[in-house]
């Protein structure tokens, strides 16, 4: 069989394997292509199961991508010091009270209130999927999909939402959130939104 001819046929395997062990399109998309890149390398001769090769290919960039994306947020905890951050927090100032209300009206003008809950808490909090599926009573994996889903609107520059929404009130629940680490009011905010949504 020809490359083009195989790259063809193990395309949907390939990209179904990397996105289970990442739960995000985008970067399963960019493992399998670097798989094939390092396949169109190497002599044919070299490889005796086409398939396995692919397979362990693309498992390995996997891991090798997750054990990274692990390491930088170690790297960016320890550098950080959030706890630190947190209490530095002056949620008076008028500066960053406008830089809050700016976030939220992107995530309420990009995303949908399930998207936009999953993606706060997940990116903004750190929230495990374990925890995000029983706030939000969704499957661990739709929820990790919803959260790649979120990345890839934010990343474009059409606006889907246009409503209004509390700031006040939700500006009031994130510094709660922030300041003392209680998640109640916030999460209680968030899942109002997708019944008044329904």
């Amino acid at each position: 069989m020809t490359h083009s001819a195989n790259i063809t046929l193990y395309q949907p395997l390939l990209q179904s394997i990397a996105f289970k062990m990442l739960g995000c399109m985008h970067d399963a998309e960019d493992m399998v292509q670097d798989a094939f890149l390092k396949y169109l390398a190497v002599d044919p001769k070299k490889i005796e199961n086409t398939k396995a090769y692919l397979i362990r290919s693309v498992t390995n960039n996997c891991l090798n991508h997750l054990n990274s994306l692990k390491q930088k947020k170690k790297e960016y905890l320890e550098s950080v010091k959030l706890p630190e951050l947190f209490e530095k927090i002056d949620f008076s100032s008028l500066d960053f009270r406008q830089e809050l209300d700016a976030m939220l009206s992107v995530l309420h003008k990009k995303l949908g209130p399930l998207e936009r809950g999953l993606y706060l808490l997940r990116e903004g909090f750190d929230f495990e999927y374990d925890e995000l599926q029983q706030i939000f009573n969704k499957k661990k994996d739709h929820c990790r999909q919803m959260v790649c889903r979120a990345k890839e609107k934010l990343a474009r520059e059409t606006e889907k939402f246009t409503y209004s929404f509390d700031s006040e009130k939700y500006f009031s629940a994130f510094q709660k959130a922030c300041s003392d680490g209680n998640f109640d009011d916030l999460i209680n905010h968030l899942n109002d939104e997708q019944k008044e949504i329904k």
